[in-house]
């Protein structure tokens, strides 16, 4: 587990490491990055209370950096990666390894529950777990069990992370993506069980849920520009949204002027695509949210579209290598 300021979730998260009821021997190993929000007592004070935990100094403070190193200090043939976020059920290790030993896959993986408190966290929680707003992947709503692309977090061969080279630690956001790509590559198979549920608490806040989605926009637009082969159309839906409403915007204020001018406002024609894109947002919102309550409803209204432009937006830059620093919050 990588772990960076972290204090409000780490703990729960460790405990549901700790009481798993897989029968053999496993270790806790938590990449500590330079934190300042009391991350560095707290888990100190875990791992004093419990010697199954074991703390690595994370200096680099990146998610792939923390794993590598992580991975590179444990001592067991397999390897569950696990995010600070994230509360896993007390049978998940079992039911993993178990996976993993029927199937010979090389990583498996489940589903991320997203569940939230507060009404704003209810709404973004909706929204991860519905097709109109993370595309609806297995690992997000469910499906069968099989072969699949990516999954959320995973269990893993320790051998076969190590023969594709560990985690990339230049993709600071798609990292599980662009292993198991690898993985696949190297001829592996990703195995998707539902049987794998994880608890995942999303951002408490409008400003931290769009810095998230920028950030995982901007390296999903990397990877789809590096990797094109392997990135699916429905990753450029978003950007193709955020183009089409920022045009139509752009087109219904050249009808206001034609109108000012006295010319045939045709223009206005343009904002089709916003009103439509709006109709979309309403009806998910009545149809998805409503039973999360009034509260967690409105806050849908807003949720689902910092997801789709923060994202879209960050796409854009990413793929058309626009920003020269891509930096990203470690954690998910």
């Amino acid at each position: 587990m990588p772990v960076l300021n972290e204090a409000t979730h780490v703990r729960a998260a460790v405990e549901s490491l700790l009481v798993q009821d897989y029968q053999g021997s496993f270790e806790v190993t938590l990449a500590l990055g330079p934190s300042i929000d009391g991350t560095t007592e707290l888990v100190a004070e875990m791992a004093a209370v419990d010697s199954r935990i074991r703390i690595v100094a994370n200096e680099v403070g990146s998610t792939p950096a923390g794993l590598n190193i992580a991975i590179l200090a444990s001592q067991y043939a397999v390897v569950i990666r696990v995010d600070a976020h994230s509360v896993l059920p007390p049978d998940y290790a079992r039911v993993a390894v178990e996976t993993l030993e029927r199937t010979g896959a090389a990583n498996v993986g489940g589903i991320m529950d997203a569940r939230g408190i507060s009404s704003f966290e209810r709404a973004v929680a909706r929204a991860y777990g519905t097709r109109i707003g993370l595309g609806g992947t297995p690992h997000h709503v469910g499906g069968a069990e099989g072969a699949a692309d990516t999954v959320y977090l995973g269990c893993f061969r320790t051998e076969s992370i190590l023969n594709v080279g560990l985690f990339d630690e230049g993709v600071k956001r798609g990292q599980d993506w662009d292993l198991n790509r690898r993985l696949r590559e190297a001829g592996g198979t990703v195995w998707f069980t539902p049987k794998l549920r994880v608890l995942y608490r999303p951002r408490p806040t409008l400003a931290q849920l769009a810095r998230q989605m920028l950030s995982t926009g901007l390296w999903r637009g990397e990877l789809a520009r590096r990797y094109p082969a392997a990135n699916g159309l429905r990753y450029f839906v978003p950007p193709a949204m955020v183009l089409a409403v920022a045009l139509g915007l752009l087109l219904g204020l050249g009808g206001l002027v034609q109108g000012a001018l006295g010319a045939a406002p045709w223009l206005l024609l343009g904002l089709i695509v916003p009103a439509g894109y709006l109709l979309i947002v309403v009806g998910a919102t009545l149809i998805v949210a409503r039973p999360d309550g009034f509260r967690a409803s409105v806050r849908f209204l807003v949720v689902l579209p910092c997801i789709h432009f923060c994202w879209g937006v960050g796409f854009v830059l990413g793929y058309l290598k626009l920003t020269s620093n891509i930096t990203a919050h470690t954690g998910r």
